[in-house]
């Protein structure tokens, strides 16, 4: 039947208007999506008064309409002839003259918008704090556009919001793909307000203009480092599209939005939208952390897929996602700006070490403690047995191995009494009350009476016992716990215009093959006291020496421009300890006699560790064995500059 009225206007005047199409058998499924379509589409109209129903049988389709509105239905059309109604009709062929779907529903939104302060587009996967913020937003006159789940969290805290699809005309689509990548989301963000031409064209196709933009992005690193690691596809569907694009075009346009990527600023945004305007400068603040936010998130993306096809060959190109973690009083020295950054780069994920330690007490840490800190973990992360390691300017002056961690720490201290003074102690166990006791009642072994000073513990773990005690050493002694950590991962260091990548020295003694070349053979015991002063050689700064036995550190050279001197410096620390005690040494001895090699067999040294490789290399074996030294090679070596 044909409506008795000129237009659904006209209809409106009445209390109730049904218009009903009788379809053909055939035809009818043709007008299935326009039916699920109108049923989409009222949803922007969000009636106050009589409820919208829509739906659709076969084979007639049947629309049952608000009418008590001023506003006229998106669906609205001119009224055709009965013989062209008739017909069966392409659903989404243009009409003539009329205004679309989505340009109605736009014009709506347009219309909402107008009423309220502004309008702001929340989409966050980051959900902490958004009720506070949706509120917030609400009480300071701004209309709330959302998606998906944002929108449901934010209906759920009773506070009104209308979805993306409103300002679009379309659902979302492609399992949630493509929501935001439309002209009615990004010509109302890109928009210049004091552009007349920009103005003008987004008017002419009714998109209203978004003055706060609140996004954050998938968890792709939560979800890549996952174990065991996600299927591929799983981890292309976190990667984030939409939400990089909205972000990127709000900072973009930050003279007119803000764009809003961390829950931190949230509160600073609700005060300043209270106060009446946004300031400028925090608007350009917000779109330089928004970039850094996309860059960051990038760089994690081109990470992981670098990963899947690199075949383990360095990146052709780079960037390492940082985050300001402490700003520093000073560098190496007062006059030279410091700060202390995590890494955030996949490959530093859940590893542990002094980047991600905890601090329970103590003065705040300085570039240097940062430093000595590391190297002392990272050392003492490289023993399996329980094990002390004293560092003083990232050299470890004392090492030692024991069952007792408190024995260990006292044979630590005993190797280099005056170098521990003022150190960093590492221990690869947890610290308990008798140990921290110990810790902070040691006396110095060079007097016996001055209480030992350190300015940083740290250790895996601390009974509460224990931690409880440890503070009353000192107010500003710094208590770290930390995962442990061998060495491990790739290493950057910098040069004046680049960067220097390597992996870590991760061999240990378990990996390598110790090559008897004397006529002399180690004893057991002799052995594995090569492979204790071996693994603390790593550590130690080249030239290096070290000299140990019973599985502690007697004394080490560190840093001499030529290996002679490293070793004399190690064989005085050692001191008449060094009877019967093992040396090695970093790299091979280009010289023997009347050099390193001869002087520790003179000062009765009973077994040496040295690389090997060297043209001279038999004069090192006929050296030892003149004097009836055991002589091992490793075939690594390992520098450290």
């Amino acid at each position: 039947t044909q409506p008795r009225f000129s237009s659904w206007r006209a209809a409106a005047r009445v209390t109730t208007c049904c218009c009903m199409r009788i379809l053909t058998t055939q035809s009818a499924p043709r007008f299935q999506p326009i039916a699920n379509m109108a049923l989409h589409a009222t949803r922007a109209l969000q009636p106050t008064a009589t409820q919208l129903l829509c739906s659709a049988v076969h084979p007639a389709v049947i629309a049952v309409r608000r009418v008590n509105t001023v506003t006229p239905c998106l669906r609205d059309q001119p009224i055709r002839s009965a013989a062209a109604s008739l017909q069966p009709q392409n659903p989404f062929a243009a009409r003539p003259n009329t205004p679309s779907i989505r340009v109605q529903r736009m014009s709506v939104m347009a219309a909402a918008a107008a009423g309220s302060k502004g309008r702001a587009l929340v989409s966050v996967s980051d959900k902490t704090g958004l009720e506070e913020l949706a509120k917030g937003l609400s009480a300071a006159g701004y209309e709330l556009v959302s998606t998906g789940g944002s929108a449901k969290a934010i209906e759920a805290a009773g506070v009104a919001v209308r979805k993306v699809e409103d300002l679009t005309g379309f659902p979302e689509m492609l399992d949630g793909r493509v929501k935001t990548l439309h002209p009615g989301v990004h010509g109302g963000i890109l928009a210049i307000r004091g552009n007349d031409e920009h103005m003008a064209a987004i008017k002419a196709h009714n998109i209203s203009t978004i003055d706060v933009v609140i996004v954050n992005l998938y968890p792709f690193r939560a979800t890549v480092t996952r174990s065991p690691p996600p299927p591929f596809a799983e981890g292309v569907e976190n990667i984030d599209i939409g939400g990089p694009a909205m972000i990127r075009a709000a900072a973009k346009n930050h003279g007119d939005v803000t764009v809003i990527v961390d829950p931190a600023d949230y509160a600073e945004l609700l005060s300043q939208l209270q106060s009446g305007e946004v300031s400028a400068q925090f608007r350009k603040k917000m779109a330089w952390k928004a970039y850094q936010h996309t860059a960051s998130y990038d760089a994690q993306v081109a990470e992981w897929l670098w990963g899947q096809v690199g075949e383990g060959q360095p990146a052709p190109e780079m960037s390492v996602p940082m985050k300001l973690e402490q700003g520093l009083r000073y560098g190496e020295n007062p006059h030279q700006a410091a700060a202390f950054y995590t890494d955030l780069s996949l490959a530093e994920y859940n590893k542990g070490g002094i980047a991600t330690a905890v601090q329970h007490h103590g003065k705040e840490m300085s570039y240097n403690n940062y430093l000595d800190a590391d190297a002392a973990y990272s050392c003492c992360c490289d023993f399996k047995e329980p094990t002390c390691v004293i560092v003083k300017h990232t050299n470890p002056c004392g090492v030692a191995t024991r069952d007792d961690l408190l024995e260990a720490y006292r044979l630590a201290v005993i190797a280099d009494p005056v170098s521990a003074f003022g150190g960093i102690v590492a221990f690869n166990r947890p610290v308990d009350e008798k140990l921290a006791r110990e810790l902070r009642e040691f006396r110095s072994p060079t007097d016996g009476e001055t209480r030992m000073f350190y300015e940083i513990v740290v250790a895996p773990g601390y009974t509460p016992e224990g931690l409880e005690v440890l503070k009353g050493k000192s107010k500003a002694l710094r208590i770290l716990e930390a995962k442990p950590r061998p060495p491990s991962g790739r290493s950057l260091r910098q040069v004046a215009g680049g960067w220097l990548l390597q992996g870590a020295d991760d061999l240990s003694p378990e990996d390598i093959t110790f090559t008897v070349v004397s006529e002399k053979q180690p004893t057991e015991k002799q052995l594995e006291d090569l492979k204790f002063a071996w693994r603390c050689v790593k550590h130690v700064k080249s030239n290096a020496i070290t000299v140990a036995k019973d599985h502690k550190l007697l004394g080490m050279g560190s840093g001499q421009p030529n290996r002679v001197k490293s070793t004399q410096i190690a064989m005085e620390k050692a001191g008449s300890d060094i009877k019967g005690a093992v040396l090695a040494s970093d790299a091979f001895f280009p010289f023997s006699w009347g050099d390193s090699v001869e002087m520790a067999c003179q000062a009765g040294v009973a077994a040496i560790a040295h690389p090997g490789g060297s043209i001279r290399d038999h004069d090192a074996i006929d050296c030892c064995n003149k004097y009836g030294v055991a002589l091992v090679t490793t075939g690594v070596r390992h520098f450290k500059h």
